[in-house]
């Protein structure tokens, strides 16, 4: 649409420069939109600047030492390996400084004018800048994405960082309590681990990775066990104390940890305060995210919202998507919801985790019959290395259908193999297609294709 009506100084105003509010704005400016975006930070939003990219580099420098290890195996002779923190931390800040940068050149190549400061709304068109500047905008896009979720204010919470304090600290701590068992905080206990901290994970639930298939979440904890790392489970922290350089933390049980670190993962909850959201009428969900149609509209109509803020579901790919959807929509005449269903994706833990579609307790609530495939299989490279550990992978079969409904890896090159998967279950591919699909072979994406003997297979009533 792109109408440039007089009483308005912009077609759209985007609050918020991470992944979704970036690309909404320079594919609206494309369609000829006239675009502003408002950054209080830095240009590039949690993934860039403290989340998905820091985070997979230094997942990257954790893996190192483990490679070193395992070379004995194939002949090489490698000296004892020394790590500096400061120097992954120096290299990291110059690589997220280039990406800040290649965003901002983006928004500027598309003439998308950049406010560096908060912004909220004062009513449903009008922004107000931190200057106290006003802009009058036709439609307005918030895209404030989330925050670190600190828990219940406990005597000494103040003590504990969070995943955005852990990209910066001035060393590696010795020895870390890591509180959460979600994603963040079991990549975070991994790629300590892997540096060389002592670390302990708390988690409240009675495993690690709720929500992900249960197979995988016993085999990751297994080799997280392998791998040094102790985990607590359903436990809570009730209480951090600091005592001379250290710092001890006492469960709800009164056990004590002493460590030198405490993080704490629990979470992320959506940017929603502050932002005159409720002086607009904009609805939020129960859940804390604003409320949205699959438009990505909220409740008043020139008011949308993409990303994290929604709280549906949280990966940067995701905010991309709706952002490109809702400028498509919005400016490009071609009206595009974005379906939630199958989003593949990945944690970065040690060995890693790809997923997609349904985990198995999923596809027994929803599926008449599901037939599920499993295999679990040492690493070829292995073999040489001496390394204790195995991979592992289930396929779930729509046992009516044959369509495959969901996938499940943990091994080396999980998240690789599943963004291809995701593209064969998104297509709705059966598990005959599957078994029609000619191996690679050595490799451990052939067992994908190999699979032939069920696990188990069961209906829907045998659930109930």
């Amino acid at each position: 649409m792109g109408r440039r009506m007089a009483d308005h100084d912009v077609d759209l105003f985007v609050i918020g420069a991470g992944s979704g509010g970036v690309r909404a704005a320079r594919i609206a400016a494309s369609y000829g939109a006239r675009v502003m975006i408002a950054e209080e930070y830095r240009v590039g939003g949690t993934c860039v600047i403290r989340g998905c990219v820091p985070k997979k580099l230094l997942v990257y420098a954790s893996r190192f030492f483990g490679e070193f290890e395992d070379a004995a195996g194939y002949g090489w002779t490698v000296g004892q390996p020394e790590f500096h923190w400061p120097a992954l931390i120096a290299n990291k800040d110059r690589e997220i400084a280039r990406l800040e940068a290649a965003y901002t050149a983006t928004l500027e190549r598309f003439n998308v004018g950049l406010i560096k400061g908060r912004a909220t709304l004062e009513d449903a068109h009008t922004v107000r800048l931190a200057s106290g500047a006003r802009v009058r905008a036709e439609t307005i896009l918030v895209s404030t994405g989330a925050w670190p979720h600190m828990g219940p204010k406990i005597p000494g919470r103040e003590h504990a960082i969070s995943s955005n304090e852990a990209f910066h600290l001035p060393e590696l701590p010795k020895r870390i309590l890591i509180h959460g068992g979600g994603y963040i905080a079991v990549e975070f206990a991994c790629i300590f681990a892997g540096l060389g901290s002592k670390v302990t994970l708390v988690c409240r639930n009675v495993n690690i990775l709720r929500g992900f298939d249960d197979d995988i979440r016993e085999h990751l904890r297994n080799e997280m066990g392998l791998r040094g790392i102790t985990v607590i489970s359903d436990h809570t922290v009730a209480q951090i104390d600091k005592s001379g350089d250290e710092y001890v933390t006492r469960l709800h049980d009164g056990m004590a940890v002493a460590t030198d670190k405490v993080m704490f993962a629990l979470g992320r909850q959506p940017n929603v305060t502050g932002l005159g959201l409720e002086d607009v009428n904009v609805r939020i969900q129960e859940h804390g995210g604003i409320e949205v149609d699959a438009y990505s509209q909220t409740s008043v109509p020139n008011i949308y919202a993409v990303g994290d803020v929604t709280n549906r579901v949280n990966l940067t790919p995701v905010a991309i998507r709706e952002g490109h959807a809702f400028a498509d929509t919005v400016y490009g005449g071609k009206p595009t919801p974005v379906d939630h269903t199958n989003v593949p994706t990945a944690v970065f833990s040690e060995p890693e985790i790809g997923a997609v579609g349904m985990t198995e307790a999923q596809a027994r609530e929803r599926l008449d019959k599901v037939d599920v495939y499993k295999t679990s299989f040492r690493p070829m490279k292995a073999t040489l290395s001496g390394r204790n550990t195995r991979s592992f992978m289930k396929l779930l079969v729509d046992g009516i259908t044959d369509r495959v409904v969901g996938c499940h890896i943990i091994g080396p090159d999980a998240a690789e193999l599943i963004q291809i998967v995701g593209i064969a279950v998104t297509m709705g591919a059966t598990k005959s297609d599957f078994d029609a699909t000619m191996a690679v072979h050595p490799t451990g994406a052939e067992e994908l294709v190999t699979m032939r003997e069920k696990a188990m297979s069961y209906g829907r009533a045998a659930a109930e």
